[in-house]
């Protein structure tokens, strides 16, 4: 399998993620929403992307408008996948990447705030997912 560009879209910012199968997590970062669309026909068309995943609620109604716009479906297929919880997941993922430092280390993870945005880490999960189940979509 080829690399896959994961999207958390949102309203204000989405996250993206370039996943590998076999490698893992290429890279990830954010972008504000009015620059999804460009940054994504730019990544498939510059990667080779051949798979789009993006969660199925917040935001995922305008970016198949947009996808389909784009005419971006005759060089990569886009799949939506179950995003429930993936904020979550995310949130705990950035956590246990970042766990700050002094006495902010000690405490649990349920009681820490996240300092900046995690929309990369949820496109890392929503990646994640795709692959887990790849052979049903």
């Amino acid at each position: 399998m080829s690399v896959i560009l994961a999207v958390d879209p949102g309203r204000e910012k989405c996250g993206l993620a370039m996943v590998d199968e076999s490698v893992g997590v290429i890279w990830k970062r954010i972008v504000p929403a009015a620059e999804l669309m460009t940054t994504v026909a730019q990544l498939v068309r510059q990667e080779e992307v051949r798979t789009v995943v993006a969660g199925d609620r917040t935001g995922s109604t305008a970016f198949k408008t947009k996808w389909d716009q784009s005419g971006l479906s005759a060089q990569a297929r886009l799949v939506f996948v179950d995003e429930h919880l993936s904020s979550v997941e995310g949130r705990r993922r950035y956590l246990r990447d970042h766990p700050g430092k002094g006495l902010r280390r000690l405490l649990p993870i349920g009681l820490k705030t996240p300092d900046q945005p995690f929309d990369d880490y949820v496109a890392v999960i929503l990646a994640e997912r795709f692959l887990k189940k790849k052979d049903q979509y």
